[in-house]
């Protein structure tokens, strides 16, 4: 039985590396991919390509380097993106723009390449990496919400688009995972004599306490990796702890205003 050949989309570091190394341990060809090749010269987990998500060109490139020297895609992990913090009214539109781009338009221009290729193999499996963030508006973090929530709504109807093909769509949310994200999140600052001053530094130290708390990145390699075994995956799967995963329960049973309240209070706002 021939190894599937797998693709994720910022593979040097956090999840996407946890994911690439569990894979290859489990025998699966990975290419990871990482905006800045130069950054990595020691790198010799998997193979990694230089590619942009935001960039059309660089992602056409390393498909084509793929298909090109193994034949075929097997399976696309859309795990690059970054992070944003910030209130609304603060946040420059620039960096909300980035955001999106990364986020949501990011996976879009990955899938866009590698439709063409999946359908002439009839077979293929795309698994876009959202966050249980994308389920809830979270204060000073609704940007970052907003991209992965946008991210799932589009996923569902790109599966209904794309049923005749032989390619396989879901998505997977996690919740917090200990990772490098904090290091390249863009957060505005907290000004002094901001309205936001307190509460949103409230949020901030929340947030990274979270972070640094969190759990093993590898959970979520388990959990791709399950999918990909999977005959008929799910529409959407969340990784994560119990809390994390019933908040989104919640959300369905509970007033809205009852939830909002239970989010200003585990936020820290």
């Amino acid at each position: 039985m021939q190894s599937k050949i797998v693709l994720i989309t910022g593979g040097s570091s956090g999840i996407g590396k946890a994911m690439g190394q569990y894979l290859t341990a489990k025998g699966y060809i990975v290419y990871g991919t990482t905006r800045n090749l130069g950054k990595y010269p020691d790198f010799s987990d998997f193979a990694l390509l230089q590619m942009d998500v935001t960039v059309p060109d660089t992602i056409a490139k390393a498909v084509k380097e793929i298909v090109d020297k193994e034949g075929r895609l097997d399976v696309l992990v859309n795990n690059a993106g970054v992070g944003i913090t910030g209130p609304l009214e603060e946040t420059p539109n620039e960096e909300i723009l980035k955001a999106f781009d990364t986020n949501f338009n990011g996976p879009l221009n990955v899938i866009k390449a590698v439709l063409p290729q999946m359908r002439r193999q009839k077979n293929g499996l795309i698994i876009n990496i959202t966050s249980i963030a994308g389920y809830m508006g979270l204060p000073f973090r609704g940007i970052y919400s907003a991209s992965k929530g946008a991210l799932e709504l589009a996923i569902e109807s790109l599966r209904m688009e794309t049923k005749d093909f032989g390619v396989r769509i879901t998505c997977v949310a996690p919740g917090d995972f200990a990772t490098n994200i904090a290091a390249g999140r863009y957060h505005a600052p907290v000004l002094e004599g901001s309205p936001y001053e307190t509460s949103y530094g409230r949020t901030l130290e929340a947030i990274d306490e979270d972070v640094d708390n969190g759990g093993d990145p590898v959970q979520v390699a388990k959990k791709v990796h399950s999918i990909i075994n999977a005959k008929n995956p799910k529409i959407h799967y969340k990784v994560g702890s119990f809390l994390q995963k019933f908040s989104i329960v919640l959300k369905r049973i509970l007033p809205d205003k009852w939830y909002e309240k239970l989010l200003l209070n585990y936020s820290g706002s």
